[in-house]
């Protein structure tokens, strides 16, 4: 068994929330153990909570079609949530939900060692950026140690407010030029010096 496969088995066999009694399946994340790019949600919905997989709802159909909108396919990238189970009635996380799947999340990228992570709304971008606000610095990226961190709204925010669909759009668009401008970066290396660059106009 895989390290990764491991630590699905670990996921699925927490019950340190109590969301975790009322899920009918814990929602690990999925993708390619070498995956380059790396999407982070806030936590499964009800269709994902479901299928034990993420993004399979309306929101992950567009999500999707952003992927494809940059020359990739679903099954070259790794997507996953901050929070494994799904909260009730689809509620935002609470702080002791993300705590607690923390060290989870932190281990998937200790394992698939991504060249870019894109925080999807505003809980994955709080623990990349903290501080910022999502109105401010979407579309925005930042390099640290050899890695990029770019900011993106949730894919579902363009199905309740259909003008920040185009602004999504263009964001995604700009992924694989960040990548291009990782340059000759080939590996990851976690005790490198942080280095904080904005590629794209940083708002304070």
């Amino acid at each position: 068994m895989s390290a990764l496969k491991e630590l699905y088995t670990q996921i699925s066999g927490c019950f340190k929330c109590e969301i975790a009694r009322s899920r009918c399946r814990a929602v690990p994340g999925e993708g390619p153990e070498n995956a380059e790019i790396m999407f982070i949600g806030e936590a499964p919905g009800w269709n994902e909570d479901q299928q034990g997989r993420p993004f399979v709802g309306a929101a992950g159909q567009f999500l999707d079609r952003l992927i494809e909108s940059i020359g990739l396919t679903r099954q070259q990238v790794y997507i996953a949530n901050v929070i494994k189970c799904r909260p009730g009635g689809n509620r935002d996380p609470l702080p002791t939900e993300i705590e607690n799947c923390a060290p989870f999340l932190e281990k998937q990228i200790e394992l698939i060692q991504p060249r870019m992570i894109v925080t999807l709304g505003r809980f994955s971008m709080a623990k990349f950026f903290p501080g910022k606000t999502i109105g401010r610095i979407h579309g925005t990226a930042r390099i640290e140690g050899g890695r990029a961190y770019f900011a993106m709204y949730h894919p579902a925010a363009a199905l309740h407010q259909q003008s920040l669909r185009k602004e999504i759009e263009a964001d995604m668009l700009k992924i694989p030029g960040i990548l291009a401008d990782l340059g000759s970066i080939k590996e990851i290396t976690p005790q490198a010096q942080p280095q904080q660059l904005s590629l794209f106009s940083d708002v304070q």
